[in-house]
């Protein structure tokens, strides 16, 4: 069966290029059950493996030609092998956290083969204190990150004695599980911004035309680097340059209790915790390299306006979802100013949005995105400003302990997508009680980014100094 590829899809397949793969990716790590033999890990790849009966949207690849006029179609893989895409690795001694991101990072370096359908799925084993990995990439054409984690999720279990749970690829039209988490429908997921505002931006609606008079408050800040819902320009940082296609990526979860714990004696939430302690780990870094600039980096932050516990907004009314460019006041040396100075930019941020529909939020979100999506394009990244520098993304995920067929998920870290002239994304998946932080840049164009996890680790202390923790 060919169908066609829808834009915005398409739009990524188009942009990838060596320097860029547009994969999405995901790094699960599982505690074996208790009283498994010791060839459990080779059981469990066989089983996720051997699966007689396939999703369809796991069978698919691209495809375009003179038969298609040009245009991407998805076409089945009529030659489908399993091997390729479920692989078994293991991680050479001594078998620390260390070599496991090491292999991430290589894995996520390269591209999907177009020729067959763009995912892979990697169990890897060798960890010395025993848990199991597993290293997932799906191209961004097929599914974002946000669908991604759905996917894995549809095939947890919240039982640790359930024992039928499906490999994630496996079809599952005629089973239904009450101890699953079930995949929300017609969402827009405040990761999903930079697609939406891509898809907006090609076709801004009537309503999106008319905007409110917020827009030229929001516009004027834009000018004046103030930031808003809108930042024109952003100052030159090592990030926004030109990228090679090496990644590096570097993971480490904090506990939410702790971060939680800094905004109520702040006055502040959770998000601002969680990018206060980016900007003081990019300040020390840049410090180090001697490559800080005077003013303040900009982030480009998804977020939800009135959103419900699950922070997802539904496509059909309910709650807006927009982008905030926020002022990460890397400039202040003080913590504790630095987390009031976001929290003020955030606030700054909302008001600007709450005042516009969901569709006008989007639009202005396209406007925001655009010089981004545009410098790569143009091939003018270090030419053009950017419009910020980096990316900053939390994702709310489960708040319990999930299981796969007895194996307990302790730890799930996102891997995503660099671009040239935005070298570095940071994403922050909350499960299970816990904050985590995958961070994903370019191996050359950002050096020695497992620093990173030093400085975040040093800016949740001293921000709970500044608290008066």
């Amino acid at each position: 069966m060919v169908t066609p590829i829808d834009p915005t899809s398409a739009g990524f397949l188009f942009a990838e290029n060596r320097s860029m793969p547009m994969h999405v990716g995901g790094l699960q790590l599982f505690k074996k059950p208790e009283g498994v033999g010791r060839s459990y890990i080779r059981d469990m790849y066989e089983e996720m493996r051997d699966v007689d009966d396939i999703a369809p949207l796991f069978l698919k690849h691209p495809r375009r030609s003179f038969g298609t006029a040009g245009q991407w179609v998805w076409e089945n893989d009529q030659q489908f092998d399993i091997e390729h895409h479920v692989r078994h690795s293991a991680l050479p001694k001594p078998g620390r956290v260390r070599e496991l991101l090491e292999l991430c990072s290589r894995l996520h370096s390269t591209r999907l083969a177009r020729e067959r359908p763009l995912w892979e799925a990697h169990i890897i084993e060798g960890l010395r204190d025993g848990r199991v990995a597993m290293y997932t990439k799906t191209h961004h054409a097929l599914v974002d990150g946000v669908s991604a984690m759905r996917l894995l999720q549809s095939v947890l279990s919240t039982d640790p004695d359930e024992r039928d749970m499906p490999a994630m690829w496996a079809n599952q039209a005629t089973r239904s599980r009450s101890t699953r988490t079930p995949a929300a429908k017609s969402e827009i997921h405040l990761s999903d911004i930079p697609a939406q505002a891509l898809r907006t931006a090609l076709g801004i609606t009537a309503e999106a035309a008319g905007m409110p008079g917020a827009l030229v408050k929001t516009i004027s800040k834009g000018l004046r680097n103030e930031t808003s819902a809108l930042s024109l320009h952003a100052p030159r940082t090592i990030f926004n340059q030109s990228i090679t296609g090496s990644r590096r990526f570097a993971a480490q979860d904090w506990p939410i209790e702790r971060l939680r714990a800094i905004g109520k004696k702040t006055g502040t939430t959770l998000n601002d915790v969680v990018l206060a302690m980016c900007s003081g780990a990019m300040r020390a870094y840049l410090l180090e390299l001697d490559a800080l600039p005077e003013a303040p980096l900009v982030a480009m932050v998804p977020v939800g306006l009135n959103a419900k516990q699950s922070q997802t907004a539904s496509a059909e009314g309910g709650n807006a979802v927009g982008a905030v460019m926020v002022q990460l006041a890397t400039d202040l040396h003080d913590p504790g100013k630095r987390l009031a100075a976001i929290h003020r930019s955030m606030l700054d941020g909302k008001e600007a949005l709450s005042s516009m529909t969901p569709i006008q939020i989007l639009a202005m979100s396209a406007l925001g995105q655009a010089p981004a999506i545009l410098g790569p394009m143009l091939r003018v990244q270090g030419i053009v400003r950017p419009p910020y520098n980096l990316i900053i993304s939390n994702v709310p995920g489960p708040r319990t302990t999930h299981y796969w067929n007895g194996a307990q998920l302790i730890g799930t870290y996102p891997l995503s997508i660099p671009i040239n002239g935005m070298a570095l994304n940071i994403t922050c998946t909350s499960y299970d009680g816990n904050m985590a932080f995958g961070l994903t840049g370019c191996r050359r164009t950002v050096p020695h980014l497992q620093r990173l996890l030093s400085h975040l680790d040093n800016e949740v202390t001293a921000l709970e100094q500044a608290a008066g923790g």
